[in-house]
């Protein structure tokens, strides 16, 4: 596949991060020793944001053992598991004052259990020193591991989000180390115990709308809740190129298509990613 970069269209222009906001977000951020995955994955978000005070927090460092074709996160070989991080999350949360904060991690395939004890661990600190804030999750696959997904659970975060990210016929290209029904099931798995479930898919990587249709049956079949929409921007030149600019036109039908499936919430738009604007989607059926 050649791999080039192109000039996107005009309803992909961000204007450049910057305001009293944005650095306050990433003076806090340092100072912390933090991870945001609005700075290791490049999301065209961050001047948005951060000029509103919030982040997407990054655990388990900005190594991932898994290499996505589509994703900036560098790969390689992590460090040892930071065990005050969680902390440091929940006093960033109280400082932000957020209502609502979601939580992510680089993928973690050499750990017993891929993480979920520092996602666990996050999750009750925050509840501890900001009590009133929601938390939305977004985990790996954890290999398919239950017992990993159920420790996360146990901890009582108010939405668990996936993503799918891209249709079955291009995860050997986009996804090589991941698996389309692994991800499901976890989906599957975390309706069963009781969670809001959440997930995101991607569209310009050379998916027809039949196959993004038919994702999202399988999404509702496995009753999951709440689904993002968002173009693939391509991070560098060493990632996969972008086959297509969707429209906004066509995401707005995109939108209505979710709706009729049965979501309970659909954010779709060129520049929407699994945690942007997320706090709206849980007060969209939270109330």
């Amino acid at each position: 596949m050649t791999i080039t970069r192109t000039r996107h269209p005009r309803w992909l222009k961000v204007p450049l991060p910057a305001g009293k906001n944005f650095q306050d977000v990433r003076r806090l951020i340092e100072q912390h020793r933090l991870n945001t995955v609005c700075q290791s994955a490049h999301c065209p978000n961050i001047g948005d944001c951060w000029g509103k005070r919030t982040a997407t927090f990054m655990i388990l460092g900005d190594v991932c053992t898994r290499n996505c074709r589509f994703c900036a996160v560098q790969p390689g070989v992590p460090g040892i598991v930071d065990t005050d991080e969680p902390m440091r999350v929940a006093e960033a949360v109280k400082t932000l004052s957020l209502r609502y904060a979601v939580i992510t991690s680089v993928t973690r395939d050499d750990l017993p259990d891929g993480g979920a004890s520092i996602f666990a661990e996050t999750i009750r600190e925050i509840k501890k020193v900001a009590s009133s804030c929601h938390v939305e999750v977004l985990i790996p696959d954890f290999q398919g591991s239950v017992p990993a997904l159920s420790a996360v659970i146990a901890a009582k975060p108010d939405v668990l989000n996936h993503n799918i990210e891209t249709v079955p016929s291009l995860y050997p290209i986009v996804r090589p180390q991941a698996v389309f029904r692994r991800s499901l099931h976890v989906l599957a798995s975390a309706k069963q115990q009781g969670m809001i479930t959440k997930t995101g898919l991607m569209v310009g990587l050379g998916e027809t709308l039949e196959e993004v249709i038919a994702v999202m049956q399988e999404l509702r079949d496995v009753k999951c809740d709440l689904l993002t929409l968002g173009q693939y921007l391509q991070p560098s030149s060493e990632h996969l190129a972008i086959d297509r600019y969707v429209t906004p036109e066509e995401f707005k039908r995109l939108k209505q298509i979710g709706m009729d499936l049965g979501f309970l919430h659909v954010e779709a738009g060129p520049l929407v990613r699994s945690s942007y604007h997320a706090a709206s989607g849980y007060d969209a059926i939270a109330g």
